[in-house]
C-alpha cells in the first residue's frame, strides 16, 4: 500500500471516541518526535514552519515551505500532509507537482486570501482542478474559513463544503468551528471532517471531539507555539 493509500485508509472507519489525531510538526526534529512517539501520520502546519522560519504566518515564500515539508517528509517514515494556505498563486498542476516532490501524501487548501473569503464556486472550480492534477497521489483537505472570518452559523459553512466535496475534496477543515456547530456539520456533510484542537485545558478532549463529529483532529501551530514556551522559560531560567 502506498503512503497516500494508508493515509486516505486511515480517515476510514473510524470509532467515534478515536479520531485521527495528526500532530503538527514545524521541522525535521519535532516530525520524529512525534513519529517515534507512535502516531500514524503527520499534518504539518503552515504557520508553525513560518515560525520556525522566522516569518509571519502567511508570509513563507513558496520555496521554502516546500523545502520544509521535504525535509520534514525526508525524516520520518509515516505519511506527511501539509498546509498549503492559499497554493501560493501556482497553477494546480505546478502547486501538486512541486508537492508530490516532496514526497506528501495530502494538503490544506484554504477558501480565504487577505482576510477575505473567496467567491466559493469559482474556489471549487480551482479545487476541481486541483484534484484532477493529483488524481489518488494527494489527500485534499478543503479548508473553510466561514468561522475564521466572522461568520458564526453552520449555513454558509455547509454550502461552501457542499461544493467542494462535489469538486473531490476529500476532507473539510471548518477551522476555528465552535464544538457545538460540529454536529450540524456532521450531519449536513458526507465523508471526513477535521477539527481544531488547543494543547490546552481548553474545550473538549480529543475524544470528545470526535464524538462531536470529528474524524480527524490536528492543531495548527499550538503544538509549536507551546513549545516555545516551554523553550522561553528556559531561556528566562539562563538568563536569571
Amino acid at each position: 500500500m502506498t503512503k497516500a493509500a494508508l493515509f486516505r485508509a486511515l480517515h476510514q472507519d473510524r470509532a467515534p471516541d478515536d479520531p485521527l489525531v495528526l500532530p503538527g510538526p514545524w521541522d525535521a526534529a519535532s516530525a520524529r518526535l512525534f513519529a517515534e512517539a507512535g502516531f500514524p501520520a503527520l499534518a504539518v502546519p503552515s504557520a508553525g514552519v513560518a515560525a520556525s522560519l522566522g516569518y509571519a504566518d502567511g508570509e513563507t515564500p513558496a520555496q521554502e515551505m516546500f523545502a520544509a515539508v521535504a525535509r520534514i517528509v525526508r525524516a520520518v517514515d509515516v505519511p506527511v500532509s501539509a498546509d498549503l494556505e492559499g497554493g501560493y498563486g501556482l497553477p494546480p498542476h505546478e502547486l501538486v507537482g512541486r508537492l508530490l516532490d516532496t514526497g506528501a501524501v495530502g494538503c490544506n487548501l484554504e477558501d480565504s486570501e487577505g482576510g477575505v473569503l473567496k467567491d466559493p464556486r469559482a474556489h471549487a472550480d480551482w479545487l476541481a482542478e486541483v484534484r484532477d492534477a493529483a488524481g489518488d497521489a494527494l489527500f485534499l483537505n478543503a479548508r473553510v474559513d466561514t468561522f475564521a472570518r466572522g461568520v458564526p452559523g453552520p449555513a454558509e459553512a455547509i454550502s461552501r463544503a457542499s461544493l467542494y466535496i462535489a469538486a473531490g475534496a476529500d476532507c473539510i477543515y471548518p477551522i476555528s468551528a465552535r464544538p457545538d456547530v460540529l454536529p450540524h456539520l456532521r450531519a449536513a456533510l458526507p465523508g471526513p471532517l477535521d477539527a481544531l484542537a488547543r494543547f490546552d485545558d481548553t474545550g473538549p478532549t480529543l475524544a470528545e471531539l470526535g464524538e462531536l463529529g470529528a474524524t480527524r483532529v490536528t492543531f495548527g501551530p499550538w503544538l509549536q507555539r507551546r513549545a516555545m514556551e516551554l523553550v522561553r522559560g528556559m531561556a528566562e531560567e539562563l538568563a536569571t
